[in-house]
Parts: C-alpha cells; sequence; structure tokens
C-alpha cells in the first residue's frame, strides 16, 4: 500500500491525518494498551507487535490495527521502524 492510499483508507474510516513517527533500533514498550484505535502504514525498517501472545512482525508496505484498549507489545526491528499512524478516538468509528 502506497502512502497515499494509506492515507485515503483512513480518511475513509473517520481517522485524523496520520503522523510520521520514527523509533530507532533500541525501542520496545511492553504490555500497554492506548486510548484510540491506532492503524499504521510501515515506510521503512521492521516492528513486531505482540497481541494476545501472538507476535506478528510488520515490514515496508504492510499495515497494522490495533483497536484501542487492546493490550499488545511493540519492538522495533534491528534498523529501527518509520511508519505513518493514524489514531481515532472509538468514538468516531463508522
Amino acid at each position: 500500500m502506497t502512502p497515499e492510499e494509506f492515507k485515503l483508507e483512513l480518511a475513509a474510516h473517520r481517522f485524523p491525518p496520520p503522523v510520521l513517527v520514527s523509533r530507532d533500533a533500541t525501542y520496545a514498550l511492553g504490555d500497554h494498551a492506548h486510548d484510540f484505535d491506532a492503524c499504521a502504514l510501515i515506510l521503512e525498517g521492521e516492528i513486531t507487535l505482540t497481541l494476545a501472545g501472538v507476535a506478528t512482525t510488520y515490514a515496508a508496505g504492510d499495515v497494522f490495527r490495533v483497536p484501542a484498549g487492546q493490550v499488545h507489545e511493540e519492538q522495533a526491528g534491528a534498523a529501527g521502524v518509520q511508519y505513518l499512524a493514524g489514531r481515532r478516538d472509538p468514538k468516531d468509528r463508522p
């Protein structure tokens, strides 16, 4: 998926414009949850998300989604990661 396609998809699902996020290779965040729905497009590098004990690695061109309240872990890949992140208040869900 291209960044332009991603932005259109976000808008269609009532997400505000995405923000650019960069994390270096040392980035790791243990179990936590957000008060927003997250949807992100990986631009460079990799990130591994662990949800309900299942780890999935996302690379350039991949999209991941984490609903508000979902406990998860995050770990950047060896070269770090850069992604566009959409964050939507759950009350704005279609």
